[in-house]
C-alpha cells in the first residue's frame, strides 16, 4: 500500500484517539458513502494498521498499546460488570495486589465499600480510587511513574512487590491468545506482574471477550497460572476447554457463572 491519502490518515488519528471507528460515524463525519469508507478500512487493515471490527474497525494492536484514554473507553460498559463481579469474589479482612490496567481500576472502583483490605498496588488511579475509603490501607509501590497511564513499572517496582505475600492479585492483561497465553506490551511491565503472581495466594485475572481479538508480543504467562478467570463473553471454546483441564475458575461477569 502507498502512504495512506489524508482522509485515511485522520481515520487512523481517530482510532488510535478512540480505539474503535465504525463505517456509519466515518461517513457522516466525511461526507462520503460508506463503501468509501470500507475501500479506506480495508486498505488500513491491509497494511496493518486496523483490524476489522464488525461494523467498523480497530487499532491493530500488535506492537504497541492503545493510548490510555483509548484504553478506558473500549469495553467501558463490560469492565465495569468484570470490576463488579471480581468484587464479589474478594472477601472482607484480606490482603491483595492489584496491578495496571484499565479493568483492574473498575475492580478497585467495585471495592470501595469493602471492610479491612490491605491493597499494594502499582497504579496510581487504584490508589487515588481506594485511599479515600475508612476500610482500605493502601500501598503504593515505589519507582518511575509511567506518564502514559500512571503505572509503577520497573526493577524498583519488582522488587518492592516481592517483600509481601497476599491473598489475593487481581490482574489484567493487554491481550490473550487462544493457546492461553497472557500478553503485554512492556518488558517492564510484565516483571512487576510476574512478581506480583509469585507472591499472591489466589490469583484473578480480570479482562473482557476484546482481548481475544488482539495480540501483543510479551508473554507474563498462561491462564494456568490464573486461579479465576473473570470475563464478560464465553471465551473462544478452545479457551474454555483449556480453563476447565487446568482447573481455572470461569467466571462470566453476566449474573451467571460457571465453576471449574
Amino acid at each position: 500500500m502507498q502512504a495512506p491519502n489524508p482522509r485515511q490518515q485522520q481515520i487512523l488519528a481517530l482510532a488510535r484517539e478512540k480505539g474503535t471507528v465504525t463505517v456509519d460515524d466515518l461517513a457522516l463525519r466525511f461526507d462520503v458513502t460508506p463503501q468509501t469508507i470500507r475501500k479506506d478500512l480495508n486498505e488500513l487493515c491491509d497494511a496493518r494498521l486496523l483490524a476489522r471490527t464488525h461494523g467498523g474497525a480497530m487499532l491493530s494492536s500488535g506492537v504497541e498499546n492503545l493510548a490510555y484514554e483509548a484504553r478506558r473507553h473500549m469495553a467501558a460498559a463490560e469492565k465495569v460488570v468484570i470490576g463488579k463481579h471480581a468484587a464479589s469474589l474478594i472477601p472482607n479482612d484480606c490482603s491483595l495486589f492489584i496491578n495496571i490496567g484499565t479493568t483492574t481500576e473498575e475492580v478497585a472502583r467495585a471495592l470501595v465499600h469493602h471492610q479491612g483490605l490491605l491493597v499494594i498496588t502499582n497504579n496510581i488511579h487504584v490508589a487515588s480510587i481506594l485511599m479515600p475509603c475508612p476500610g482500605i490501607e493502601v500501598i503504593l509501590a515505589g519507582g518511575m511513574v509511567r506518564k502514559s497511564d500512571g503505572g509503577i513499572v520497573g526493577e524498583a517496582a519488582a522488587d518492592f512487590i516481592s517483600q509481601f505475600k497476599v491473598d489475593h492479585a487481581v490482574i489484567g492483561a493487554s491481550a490473550l491468545d487462544e493457546d492461553g497465553a497472557m500478553l503485554d506490551f512492556d518488558y517492564h511491565e510484565v516483571r512487576v506482574a510476574k512478581a506480583i503472581m509469585q507472591n499472591a495466594r489466589g490469583v484473578m485475572l480480570v479482562a473482557d471477550a476484546m482481548k481475544f481479538t488482539r495480540t501483543a508480543p510479551v508473554r507474563i504467562g498462561t491462564l494456568a497460572d490464573v486461579d479465576v478467570f473473570v470475563t464478560d463473553r464465553p471465551p473462544p471454546e478452545t479457551v474454555a476447554e483449556y480453563c476447565q483441564r487446568e482447573g481455572v475458575a470461569l467466571e462470566i461477569a453476566n449474573g451467571s457463572h460457571a465453576h471449574d
